[in-house]
């Protein structure tokens, strides 16, 4: 059975469901019983395993299904349970990622995507400490490389949505100069010697760092380091002749994509080329073997884009 994914950027036209589908539909009961504003008086309390299963039949169990990602956004799941419900430090995993669906399936069908989330702006920064930690993840959360995929592709949204509040102040801490922690010393002071005048502002950093949030400064100063190596890590998992799981080459072709639109603005290229020119990921990619595969046309087209901006 063909399945329907949802293809992140996907411009294809999804067939919508009839008005009689919609309401015999599992996910319409749901929303009756627990969110949709039209049945408020009669809501069961907040179950968070009803969002643990939805995320598992949906979504995960979908295989991501457009129909079915379409069907929960046309209920206002994000809006009216999933952030509403939202706790820092206490939402699980699947938590987090139904809101990452729902934010990227909103930029799919090109609807505002942050409005639901200035609801409850205060709970923004440790959910984006959540999705930052699941996207360098090694552990069993981190195998399906759809789940890394979408991650992926909200933190794409979040650094094109620098206009937006929000999203600035938690992106931009991990693009500043402070990412150079992530250097050598030999390559940092040779570039402090390029431009004189950041090393005086590097040092005006460390004097500035609370000692009791360095650990967690540190480790948002070296995320998009850890991002990179596990890229390559996951590309240099893939063979040169054996059969390759496709989810991986789309995860390579969103990540060349992220890079590219990081390169192309000017308020994160300035201090993160640097770090991905420290890192020798063009390099690292030309020579991969899934620019040499079928497969990889448009992950070479990216590759190259990425090399030229």
């Amino acid at each position: 059975m063909k399945v329907d994914v949802a293809t992140p950027g996907d411009k294809s036209k999804i067939p919508l469901p009839t008005l009689s589908q919609i309401n015999a539909d599992r996910i319409t009961l749901l929303a009756n019983q627990y969110w949709s504003p039209q049945t408020k008086e009669s809501h069961l309390p907040y179950d968070a395993a009803i969002v643990e299963s939805i995320y598992q039949a949906e979504i995960l169990g979908s295989n991501f299904s457009v129909r079915r990602i379409m069907m929960l956004e046309f209920s206002q799941y994000l809006e009216n349970y999933l952030w509403p419900h939202y706790e820092t430090g206490k939402a699980s995993h699947s938590h987090m990622m139904s809101i990452i669906i729902m934010i990227n399936e909103k930029f799919r069908e090109r609807v505002p995507a942050w409005q639901a989330l200035l609801k409850k702006p205060e709970h923004f920064p440790g959910f984006f400490e959540q999705v930052l930690h699941a996207s360098v993840a090694e552990d069993h959360l981190s195998n399906n490389m759809r789940e890394q995929t979408n991650l992926l592709l909200f933190l794409n949204h979040c650094f094109g949505s620098m206009e937006v509040q929000l999203c600035r102040d938690q992106v931009k801490r991990l693009v500043s100069l402070s990412m150079w922690i992530s250097l050598q010393e030999g390559r940092r002071n040779q570039e402090f010697k390029s431009v004189p005048k950041w090393r005086k502002y590097w040092r005006a950093i460390q004097k500035k760092d609370k000692p009791e949030l360095l650990d967690k400064l540190n480790w948002e100063r070296r995320y998009l380091q850890k991002l990179m190596i596990k890229f390559m890590r996951i590309l240099e998992s893939i063979p040169e002749d054996d059969d390759v799981n496709p989810d991986k080459v789309r995860y390579c072709e969103r990540f060349l994509e992220l890079m590219i639109d990081l390169e192309a603005l000017l308020p994160t290229r300035r201090f993160f080329n640097t770090v991905m020119d420290d890192c020798h990921l063009v390099v690292r990619c030309q020579l991969s073997n899934l620019a040499r595969r079928q497969e990889g046309q448009l992950f070479s087209q990216n590759k190259t884009k990425t090399s030229c901006v």
